[in-house]
């Protein structure tokens, strides 16, 4: 049995790490963050305080439970201090040599009852299991960005996570007021694999010149976006029906994009080093506090819609 969570441990305090603290300290739980980057720590203490802000604006919470959930975030770069976990989180840097060495020490110094989760977004839990002591308590809790405002998280199987972890990491999702679902796995589990195929097809119609980048933008937000914040792919080809949507596959599949490495803008963005608003250009200029201004709006935006789809329950 797993023990009773009430310390958590997150490891890396990037944009990640510390949303997903504000969302188990805003639940009650202590909460540490740790990173090997005293930066890092900073940065981290200083966007948690941000996100605050933002969420008494938003009407979220109010300006006292927002004080005593940040009361409840520690912060640390001491790798023994782990020792005192009851559940961890790792959220260090997307490669597999990086999580190894993480978790061949984290495991080994943690209570062999404590439940051990990573929030990769794409490389295998079961491969990432390889470093980690007793695997069968190891599972994947791949949160979407910003994890403190948006409510799915994706659990992830591995092939040694025992159905005892799987279910317990599910419960805590639930806990947290998340929505989670059980995903086999494999590359990009559910929401990547999805997320993926969207971007290649938009990358495709820009590429083509049958759309540009703002208009591919707008058919996401002003039609697909607000679909899909109410009912899922299924749920809207039931409601078009299905001959319908079945006769449109039979002559426009062979015409989608099939393309197997990245390419076109994505790929020029990427090699110029326009990596978005965290550089200050991607697709769109994010210069001159633009940047700010993105991500205030978005989570805004995000709140908004969250709270007209969620609050219908």
């Amino acid at each position: 049995m797993a023990r009773e969570i009430k310390k958590v441990f997150i490891a890396g305090a990037g944009t990640m790490g510390c949303s997903m603290g504000q969302a188990f300290a805003k639940c009650g739980y202590e909460t540490v963050l740790y990173d090997i980057f005293p930066e890092a720590l900073a940065k981290a203490e200083k966007l948690i305080a941000i996100n605050q802000k933002t969420e008494v604006l938003a009407g979220n919470i109010t300006e006292e439970a927002a004080a005593e959930l940040i009361g409840r975030i520690r912060f640390t770069g001491e790798l023994e201090d782990f020792r005192e976990a009851d559940f961890v989180v790792e959220a260090v840097l997307e490669k597999m040599e990086v999580k190894h060495d993480f978790w061949s020490k984290v495991s080994a110094l943690v209570a062999p009852d404590v439940l051990l989760t990573s929030n990769t977004s794409g490389l295998s839990i079961t491969k990432i299991a390889e470093a980690v002591v007793n695997p069968e308590r190891f599972a994947g809790m791949h949160w979407i960005n910003p994890p403190h405002i948006i409510p799915l998280i994706e659990v992830i199987r591995g092939e040694k996570t025992s159905e005892e972890t799987a279910r317990a990491v599910y419960d805590l999702c639930l806990a947290l007021g998340k929505e989670p679902v059980l995903v086999k796995d494999a590359p990009g589990f559910a929401l990547n694999r999805i997320q993926a195929a969207i971007l290649r097809e938009c990358l495709y119609i820009v590429d083509q010149g049958i759309a540009s980048v703002e208009d591919c933008d707008k058919v996401m937000k002003y039609a697909l976006g607000l679909r899909y914040a109410c009912l899922g792919p299924m749920e809207v080809v039931d409601h078009g029906g299905l001959d319908i949507h079945y006769n449109i596959a039979s002559y426009l599949y062979q015409d989608l994009c099939d393309a197997k490495e990245p390419f076109g803008l994505l790929k020029e963005h990427r090699d110029n080093g326009n990596l978005g608003v965290k550089t200050g250009a991607g697709f769109y200029d994010y210069s001159d506090g633009k940047d700010k201004d993105a991500i205030v709006y978005r989570d805004t935006m995000y709140n908004k819609v969250s709270k007209a789809v969620f609050n219908k329950k």
